[in-house]
């Protein structure tokens, strides 16, 4: 599955999308962001409500496919302008994060 079957097929909104074909296999959800740096794992979807710009670094760093904001969480201009700059897909629903890992699960 790609980023991009995550807006075509499950309906999740793009926020930004600098890489949209990337390949995504498995998914990870966590807000702490120590802990997602040291456990997701390369080409997971990483599910969250953390909305500040560590975000996107720890995403960079642990080298995710996407982020997925749950419950509607959107983020600053100026946090969506680092992401695709740093070649960050990040998406977003108004499901919670277990909704959206069960409706990735079906897909996956």
């Amino acid at each position: 599955m790609k980023v991009t079957d995550l807006v075509n097929d499950l309906g999740f909104a793009p926020i930004c999308m600098p890489d949209s074909e990337r390949e995504i296999h498995g998914c990870y959800i966590g807000d702490l962001l120590s802990w997602v740096m040291g456990r997701a794992q390369a080409d997971n979807l990483w599910i969250t409500i953390m909305s500040n710009v560590n975000t996107v670094a720890v995403a960079s760093l642990a080298d995710v496919s996407a982020v997925l904001l749950a419950e509607n969480v959107t983020l600053e201009e100026s946090i969506v302008q680092t992401a695709e700059l740093k070649g960050v897909n990040i998406l977003s629903t108004p499901l919670s994060a277990y909704e959206a890992a069960v409706k990735l699960s079906g897909a996956l």
